[in-house]
């Protein structure tokens, strides 16, 4: 007889008992349910206080009653996967109330007039005006800011990748590590020291500099690992070919990265695209269109938002442009995020059934 039919003929007695698919579901109702009690009983006015009791009594009543119908060992299984999804929640939750306010109090004066137009003339406290200027400021700085930092950032991987042995990598991969936690405003401070060195005047090309400098550590860091998941079997096909070195990184290496390459790129400027620190003091701000990112102070839309929040006097018309900017803005990285997805995707190494 086989096993199969010697279990079925078991008793259902001596079978381990589940819990049904819909119990955590239930568990949870239960636990707001409780919650909300508790908090309205007590008087916690603040709906962050319940939810987080509602987490704590869906994690104790997971346990206690998967403990008494499963076992101890399957309870702890169960614990392990509801912190999962506790913590999934926590950090969710605080995200999709910002994207849901910025959108519902940037909508009210997000249309085609408010991105072609600029503040001109129009006070901080008026209605009115837009943030094209703080558009093509911050596509200028970020643009600059990526043509020296992603090549630097890229080369300087390739060499320790490829080349850097003994002290000097080493120097480089401790320098890199300490930059990658570098404030913005230390890298907008050693900008502007040079600025007074040379009596230099604020303008949009100084706080590109600083959005290099802090772009350059993230795009060396993405870039090393990328080039390390490069197969040595390929390094040393085309070496054994007689290719020199310097054309294997160039032909085998770098392309066979370069989706992963591009993704740490793109993160990279979505990390610089929200900074504000270097921005205002080395950029300024200016309530008109400049074209010039070489001479003269500029717009940033980080800079636009904090200005019209600072500035405002109360101004309901301010912090509404304050909001449609942040909203520009968060679509903006958002944008490139899916880009970086899309070129992850498409240059991910096809694998045949």
């Amino acid at each position: 007889m086989s096993t199969a039919a010697v279990t079925d003929k078991l008793p259902s007695s001596l079978r381990s008992a589940r819990l049904p698919k819909w119990s955590p579901w239930a568990i949870a109702a239960g636990s707001v349910v409780v919650a909300v009690g508790i908090g309205a009983g007590a008087g916690l006015s603040n709906k962050v206080e319940w939810g987080l009791i509602a987490a704590l009594l869906f994690l104790f009543a997971t346990f206690a009653i998967a403990t008494k119908v499963e076992g101890k060992r399957q309870a702890k299984d169960r614990l392990a996967t509801s912190l999962v999804w506790v913590a999934f929640l926590l950090a969710v939750i605080p995200l999709v109330s910002l994207i849901w306010t910025t959108v519902k109090r940037g909508v009210k004066v997000l249309d085609p007039y408010f991105l072609t137009h600029s503040m001109g003339v129009v006070a901080d406290s008026e209605p009115g005006g837009g943030i094209y200027h703080a558009i093509i400021g911050s596509l200028e700085q970020v643009g600059l800011a990526t043509l020296i930092g992603a090549p630097i950032g890229v080369l300087t991987a390739v060499y320790l990748v490829e080349y850097g042995r003994g002290g000097l990598a080493k120097a480089v991969t401790f320098f890199v590590d300490v930059m990658t936690g570098i404030p913005s405003i230390v890298a907008g401070l050693f900008i502007l020291s040079l600025m007074l060195m040379f009596d230099m005047q604020p303008f949009g090309f100084a706080g590109s500099l600083a959005l290099a400098i802090l772009m350059m550590p993230v795009v060396v860091r993405s870039t090393e690992e990328m080039l390390k998941l490069v197969p040595n079997e390929l390094r040393e096909a085309s070496l054994a070919l007689g290719v020199p070195k310097w054309r294997t990184i160039l032909k085998v290496v770098l392309p066979t990265s370069i989706g992963g390459i591009t993704t740490g790129i793109m993160l990279a400027i979505a990390r610089i695209a929200g900074e504000t620190a270097p921005i205002l003091l080395l950029v300024w701000g200016n309530s008109f269109i400049n074209n010039n990112p070489f001479s003269g102070a500029q717009q940033a839309l980080p800079l636009y938002i904090y200005q019209q929040y600072a500035n405002s006097s109360g101004s309901t018309a301010a912090y509404d442009r304050a909001w449609a900017a942040s909203l520009t803005l968060i679509a903006f990285v958002m944008i490139l995020n899916l880009v970086a997805r899309g070129i992850a995707r498409w240059k991910a190494p096809k694998t045949g059934r």
